[in-house]
C-alpha cells in the first residue's frame, strides 16, 4: 500500500459466533477508526464497512460488512485495515503516521547514516523504530521514545536517533 492510505486498526480474531471481529486500533483516539469510512485491507482489494459494538479487552468488537460467520471473521485475523489519507485529520507539526516514517533514512547525533526505517512496531511495551542498516544485515531496532529518537524532520526527510550505546556497538560498521 502507498502512503494515499494509512493503517489504522487491525483484525486480531473473531469475537462470539455471528460473524463480529475483534479489532486492535492504532488511533490516538482508539475509536477513531471506524469513522474514517470504509477500510481496506493492505492490497486494497477488499473494503470492510465497520460498526463497533463495543469495547472489549485488547481492542473493540466490531461488525464487518459482509462477514456473517465466526469462520470469515477469523479468516480475516492478521488483517491490517487501513484509511484514505484524505479521511484522515490533519496533524500538528510536531505529530506524524508511522507510515510517513517508513524509507526515511536514519543518522545518528554526528550526522552518520544507519539505515532507512523498515517498520515501527508495536510488541506491547511501547512503540519500536526497525532500520534496515546501510550495508544490510540484521535489522536494527531501537525504542521509538524521545530520547533515543530526539528528531522525525519530515520536512527534511531525515531523522537523528542517538542510540544507547551497547546498541551502537552490535551495530555493523561499514567504515
Amino acid at each position: 500500500m502507498n502512503h494515499t492510505h494509512v493503517c489504522v486498526a487491525a483484525i486480531t480474531g473473531s469475537f462470539g459466533v455471528r460473524g463480529e471481529a475483534r479489532v486492535k486500533s492504532f488511533c490516538a483516539e482508539p475509536s477513531a477508526f471506524a469513522d474514517y469510512g470504509p477500510l481496506s485491507n493492505e492490497a486494497g482489494n477488499q473494503e470492510f464497512q465497520i460498526t463497533i459494538i463495543r469495547a472489549v479487552k485488547g481492542g473493540f468488537a466490531v461488525r464487518l460488512g459482509g462477514v456473517k460467520t465466526k469462520e470469515q471473521a477469523d479468516a480475516l485475523r492478521g488483517t491490517r485495515l487501513y484509511a484514505p489519507r484524505a479521511a484522515l485529520p490533519t496533524l500538528p507539526d510536531d505529530e506524524y503516521y508511522y507510515s510517513d516514517l517508513i524509507g526515511l533514512p536514519v543518522a545518528d547525533t554526528a550526522g552518520n547514516i544507519i539505515g532507512k526505517v523498515q517498520a515501527v512496531q508495536d510488541y506491547g511495551a511501547g512503540d519500536i523504530l526497525e532500520i534496515a542498516p546501510k550495508g544490510g544485515g540484521a535489522s536494527i531496532l531501537l525504542p521509538f521514545t524521545r530520547a533515543v529518537v530526539p528528531t522525525v524532520d519530515l520536512t527534511r526527510q531525515r531523522i537523528v536517533v542517538d542510540p544507547p550505546e551497547e546498541i551502537i556497538a552490535k551495530a555493523p560498521n561499514d567504515g
